[in-house]
């Protein structure tokens, strides 16, 4: 190629055009083939307590959340305590490993739920006491 041939804007806008076309391409390969529903991977064998879609949304503190109200989330597989453990050391301790990284997971998700709960029963109290007030500045004004 000649030097004006490198140059040549046609040549650059051309390139350009193509990487462009790529890029939209896999952007559009990543959009119709991600999935829309994104739920939480199951974990083996400790069940959590998760309130489900039908649970009313503006729930008072001081009312008990029923059963009818929870569903369960099997999070750790039964069948994995009942298994026997493998006999070649390596083996065991790589089984071992992998039920402390799961139980050490569980454990931090644990803290975080409960220091979610701590701060939704914090927030609570701080719109109750919110409410109060703007009830007190209405009667006030009335």
């Amino acid at each position: 190629m000649t030097l004006d041939q490198k140059n040549s804007p046609k040549l650059l806008l051309g390139i350009t055009g193509g990487l462009v076309a790529i890029i939209a391409l896999f952007l559009a390969y990543q959009w119709f083939f991600a999935t829309s529903n994104e739920i939480l991977p199951e974990h083996e064998g400790v069940s959590l307590t998760v309130l489900s879609k039908s649970a009313p949304a503006a729930v008072k503190p001081a009312e008990p959340v029923t059963q009818a109200d929870q569903t369960t989330i099997q999070l750790v597989d039964e069948k994995i305590l009942k298994e026997a453990v493998p006999e070649n050391e390596s083996l065991a301790k790589e089984e071992v490993a992998k039920l402390e990284d799961i139980q050490s997971q569980l454990n931090e998700q644990e803290a975080m739920l409960k220091a979610q709960h701590a701060d939704a029963d914090d927030l609570i109290a701080l719109k109750e006491e919110q409410i109060k007030l703007l009830e007190a500045q209405l009667a006030q004004k009335q």
